[in-house]
């Protein structure tokens, strides 16, 4: 995305944050294939056969960020942060229900077939990694948002870095910290109670 529409989205930004309902209206068009993309990285770790495609998970993530009054958007990589972060909410929200739904709570399921198996771990792996990033954020914030600007907003070190306000190499000690955190607390949750 060249400079000029990368203004443009920071002063419809500013628009919707400023109460313009049309400014909502301009934004999608100039951020559309990005949200998009996003998305796209977001499924590809969703089992198969879920049923939410990634079309809906733009529309559904866009339609809470922009009926959000209360959160206003610094700037543009501010605001793909949170769009990430409301797709890993709505990702989980599904996780957390197929979860209840399909694989009866927290009951343990037999091995019949693998498909079945690998479909109830990435389910119960998401919820895992999205309660691990909520602890993370409490231990550290800056850390939690390198997270959700690089793995969920898919920002290079060095957008991060711009969007967060501090170095490269600090966005790399962040970044090696909280994977390494994550790993930890997600690894640790697996083994309890079983």
């Amino acid at each position: 995305m060249g400079e000029a529409p990368r203004h443009n989205v920071t002063q419809l930004l500013e628009a919707i944050s400023d109460g313009d309902s049309s400014a909502t209206d301009r934004l999608l068009p100039l951020v559309y294939d990005e949200l998009r993309n996003l998305a796209e990285l977001r499924m590809k770790n969703e089992p198969p056969g879920h049923t939410l495609q990634a079309t809906a998970l733009v529309h559904e993530a866009y339609l809470r960020l922009v009926g959000n009054r209360d959160e206003d958007w610094d700037n543009r990589g501010h605001f793909f942060s949170a769009a990430a972060r409301c797709m890993r909410r709505i990702l989980v929200e599904r996780a957390r229900k197929r979860g209840r739904v399909k694989h009866g709570g927290g009951r343990h399921r037999a091995e019949f077939k693998e498909e079945l198996v690998v479909v109830e771990e990435r389910s119960e792996d998401l919820v895992a990694l999205d309660e691990a990033l909520d602890g993370l954020e409490a231990l550290d914030k800056r850390k939690s948002d390198v997270v959700m600007l690089r793995y969920f907003a898919g920002l290079t070190v060095d957008e991060t870095a711009r969007v967060v306000g501090v170095s490269p190499a600090t966005v790399k000690n962040d970044w090696n910290f909280a994977k390494a955190w994550l790993y930890h607390e997600v690894c640790s949750d697996d083994t309890v109670g079983h």
